[in-house]
């Protein structure tokens, strides 16, 4: 089965989001490096290459459904945060907006009878659990703790494989 016209250009669009989404956790990771917070930068890093990973993921399954994958223009994207805390609020915010998007595309899958993209959806939508707790998590524990805890979670999360 071809992948429909109209799930094509949606998945475009979503491998255009994550790629915006790579820009976004690199500013950020300029951002936390120029404000000495190694570790979320470093943290941040590796969340950009897993958004570039997930950007060429989807082009190749779209690629082998039969339909183009394109490479559009990205937007600019924020440079400077007034707070880490801002910051990682910003994240999370981001990481509710992308886990709509993926059920947006899943409900296109499912109105289509395209089982071999709702197979393909459900790895991001199960992502985007844990991407939306972690995310959550850092906001909550600044929160509770204040911007000094920022120096231990610093380390932290500097610490991700």
């Amino acid at each position: 089965m071809v992948i429909s016209k109209k799930l094509e250009k949606a998945l475009n669009g979503q491998i255009a989001a994550e790629m915006w989404s790579a820009n976004l956790y690199t500013s950020m990771s300029f951002f936390c490096a120029k404000e000495g917070f190694g570790g979320f930068g470093s943290w941040l890093k590796k969340q950009a290459a897993e958004e570039t990973e997930h950007a060429h993921m989807m082009a190749d399954f779209l690629i082998q459904r039969g339909g183009t994958a394109k490479v559009s223009k990205i937007d600019e994207v924020p440079g400077s945060w007034k707070t880490l805390s801002d910051m990682f609020k910003a994240v999370y915010e981001h990481e509710c907006r992308v886990s709509e998007m993926i059920n947006k595309l899943l409900d296109m899958a499912v109105a289509d009878k395209d089982k071999a993209s709702e197979d393909f959806f459900w790895q991001f939508v199960r992502e985007q659990v844990e991407e939306e707790a972690t995310a959550s998590d850092i906001v909550s524990k600044i929160e509770k703790f204040g911007e000094t805890a920022l120096f231990q979670l610093d380390a932290k999360f500097g610490e991700r494989q």
